[in-house]
């Protein structure tokens, strides 16, 4: 997007759908309350995040059946699942099925990698084969292939009244395009586009180049496109964490900016081995997001966003921070609603 004259094409969000230990279906049904609103405002895209041992959707899949029930239109994503908690074949099944019942609609985001804290969880995973299991992109690309109708066995035919398919099936036409890859580095990025997925870029970044943000997820979009066989026309959705204030209450605004103060620190320097470098939380009116966002080096680099809600608000936040991205910031960005 390398001017404010070209309008922003799809606008999505992203929730984490949490969930209280006592009651869990209430926040499920909170998750898909929020999706359903998203339809109504003319959201081209809900996301949802995938959380293990937490309070955070665990099942995005079904949580995505669900919601394909209960919306039309909306496209319905993962940002991501992290493949090492899945078998490829099993989720290439649940994949296609739930992409059947939504007409279409799924955009799976994966991503490759050991589980989180995999040296606490690995014996309860995988009990017998912990040490040999392997967590790279070879994983991903069972998937792809999969979901993209290679053969999973050498045996089709018939065997007594049973019919058997040497595919994964069902088989759900279009869905190999719609597949995404959610990396944070150049490396995950070149991979991305060299199979031809999408590639979603986030909040979080590995400084390999670079300690300036923008910069650094700017190298990893026009690297993903030079490696992807659509080049420039390669699809890239950006998901910042964006929470505009114009209808908010003082009290709302208040929270907003607390919540903001408090993750700043994290976004000066890279943190940790992995040198991760944290976007800034971008909270303000309307104007002032759309105004930061076309100083960002990246997001003029993109068509489609996917901004992501913050953890630990309440329902009628998200309701009022949709309302607002959907009613003020993304006209401000050039964004027309669904019909």
């Amino acid at each position: 997007m390398p001017l404010p004259s070209e309008p922003l094409r799809q606008l999505g969000f992203l929730t984490i759908g949490l969930f209280g230990e006592d009651d869990p279906r209430r926040g499920h049904e909170s998750t898909l309350e929020i999706i359903e609103l998203g339809e109504r405002l003319g959201f081209d895209s809900a996301w949802v995040r995938h959380r293990h041992l937490q309070f955070g959707i665990s099942s995005p899949v079904a949580v995505l059946a669900a919601a394909s029930q209960r919306t039309s239109r909306i496209a319905l994503g993962t940002a991501v699942i992290p493949l090492g908690w899945e078998n490829p074949l099993r989720l290439a099944e649940d994949l296609a099925t739930v992409d059947l019942l939504s007409g279409g609609r799924l955009n799976p985001g994966v991503s490759a990698g050991p589980p989180m804290h995999f040296d606490r969880v690995g014996r309860a995973l995988y009990p017998d084969t912990a040490d040999a299991e392997d967590f790279g992109y070879e994983r991903a690309r069972r998937l792809l292939d999969f979901v993209r109708g290679e053969p999973a066995t050498d045996f089709r035919g018939t065997e007594g009244f049973e019919v058997f398919s040497d595919r994964v099936q069902p088989q759900s036409p279009g869905l190999g395009s719609r597949l995404w890859y959610g990396g944070g580095s150049l490396r995950s990025a070149r991979w991305a586009g060299e199979h031809g997925m999408n590639f979603l870029t986030s909040s979080v970044v590995k400084a390999e180049e670079s300690e300036d943000f923008a910069e650094i997820q700017l190298s990893h979009i026009r690297a993903f496109r030079a490696h992807h066989p659509d080049g420039d026309r390669a699809r890239v959705s950006q998901g910042l964490v964006v929470i505009p204030t114009d209808s908010a209450s003082p009290a709302q605004r208040a929270k907003y900016e607390e919540y903001a103060r408090k993750r700043t620190p994290r976004t000066a320097t890279p943190r940790g081995p992995a040198r991760l470098l944290f976007a800034p939380d971008l909270v303000g009116t309307s104007a002032e997001i759309a105004e930061r966002l076309y100083a960002h080096a990246a997001f003029r680099e993109v068509h489609e966003v996917a901004f992501a809600l913050p953890f630990t608000f309440e329902h009628d936040d998200y309701v009022q921070i949709l309302g607002d991205i959907a009613g003020r910031l993304g006209p401000a960005l050039g964004w027309r609603p669904s019909a």
